[in-house]
């Protein structure tokens, strides 16, 4: 019993790690933008919640209506004022842009928070618990889940069900032939980036509450979800659930065999799905 509670702890996890992918996801698969500062953004929007919850004394889940249009505003805005500007055949320049913007978050974060480890207080919700069998499951991993799955299918729903989603999808397939139809792209990339943000800004409020956090665990988030994106499958965004899962299963069973073997076990299962299937499980077929 005790490895089937491990292997449904980490898949509990995994949904905090799909949503930390997603949004690069979302990114790469419309722009092919490889976004460095993700994880120093999933750091600023718990930031931002912990501001709300501490000014406007609002619960973290309900800061989620201020912090999700905030992040989505400040993405549009990131992505029209500068990194619009990077894209090109290059990889390069938006790599090192968002490397350096990296840099300015962490150091801003610094600058405002502090070193001193923050978290959000969620009260009853971090401990209480459901049994179900011979486990005894965590609300709060079975919410983030959930939400997980949620936020997922409402991509999944907006790519290809939508005006905006077909907008996300003409570009991604030829940027050039969407702006002689009439396209700007310009403005469909900050949209895309904004949502990326907003669900940025989830996994954020739902990692100030799981977890305590500081300026300088965004590199580490950053990790987690490349390697939820790989193992799924680039531009797939069930795959990244998925992905996440993997993750989450690998750090949890490793934590079994030791404390110390947490991370490196997930680390080790993206190398062997790595060498065993380069693009991912579950890579995105072109039409």
């Amino acid at each position: 019993m005790d490895w089937v509670n491990a292997i449904v702890q980490g898949t509990l996890l995994g949904g905090l790690y799909a949503l930390f992918a997603a949004g690069l996801s979302l990114i790469f698969g419309v722009m092919r933008l490889v976004n460095i500062a993700h994880g120093d953004l999933i750091v600023m929007a718990a930031y931002l919640g912990l501001t709300v919850t501490a000014t406007v004394g609002l619960h973290p889940l309900a800061a989620l209506a201020i912090v999700v249009p905030a992040m989505a505003l400040i993405g549009y805005v990131l992505q029209r004022g500068l990194l619009n500007q990077t894209l090109g055949e290059d990889l390069l320049p938006p790599l090192l842009v968002t490397f350096g913007l990296s840099v300015i978050l962490q150091n801003g974060l610094l600058e405002v928070y502090t070193a001193d480890p923050q978290k959000m207080d969620a009260g009853a919700l971090e401990t209480a618990s459901i049994a179900m069998g011979g486990l005894t499951l965590g609300v709060l991993p079975v919410l983030t889940f959930a939400i997980a799955v949620v936020v997922i299918w409402a991509l999944q729903w907006t790519f290809y069900h939508t005006a905006v989603g077909r907008a996300f999808r003409a570009v991604s397939d030829n940027q050039d032939i969407a702006q002689l139809m009439g396209l700007n792209r310009r403005h469909v990339f900050g949209l895309a980036m904004a949502l990326a943000l907003g669900v940025t800004a989830i996994a954020g409020i739902l990692l100030g509450i799981r977890t305590s956090f500081d300026p300088s665990i965004g590199g580490g988030r950053l990790i987690f979800g490349f390697e939820a994106v790989i193992i799924g499958g680039l531009g797939n965004l069930w795959g990244t659930l998925a992905g996440g899962v993997i993750l989450g299963i690998a750090q949890t069973v490793g934590a079994k065999i030791d404390p110390g073997f947490q991370i490196l076990a997930g680390h080790l299962a993206f190398l062997i799905i790595l060498a065993i299937r380069p693009n991912g499980l579950f890579p995105r077929i072109a039409a």
